[in-house]
């Protein structure tokens, strides 16, 4: 399914994959109810829907369906950065658990999703009238 905006049609999504600091199993109980309720407002302010999404004791995975405005880093960025500023707030005993200012271990996985494979989309490609802009094709005086 296509979302739209004033200017566009798009479908992007994005399998997204995150842990705490030192992969600590702290997202149980009242913390990991907390942190996906944070996940549901960041996501629900950016406009970005969330297809799947689990939080496990250890790290989250997250499915979700993002506007081109947005790019991966700047979504993992907001979710990590004001999940972590919140939790850290209202939680004494994470502070101990987590020195320093971050809950989140600093890196993530990322990787696209799509209902059409690379292959359909070059075929698709070289079907259509035109030049071929492909690396290496183009020639210049």
């Amino acid at each position: 399914m296509y979302r739209t905006t004033s200017h566009s049609k798009y479908s992007l999504k994005a399998h997204i994959v995150f842990i705490p600091k030192y992969r600590k199993k702290v997202l149980v109980g009242q913390v990991g109810i907390y942190i996906r309720d944070q996940i549901r407002q960041i996501c629900s302010k950016l406009d970005i829907i969330i297809e799947s999404g689990k939080v496990s004791e250890d790290h989250v995975h997250l499915f979700l369906s993002y506007p081109p405005k947005l790019s991966i880093s700047k979504i993992v960025q907001q979710i990590k950065g004001t999940s972590s500023y919140k939790i850290m707030l209202k939680n004494r005993i994470l502070q101990n658990k987590h020195w320093g200012r971050s809950f989140w271990a600093r890196g993530y996985l990322v990787v696209s999703s799509g209902n059409i494979t690379d292959k359909i989309i070059k075929k698709y490609i070289d079907q259509q009238a035109g030049e071929d802009i492909k690396h290496g094709s183009i020639e210049t005086d």
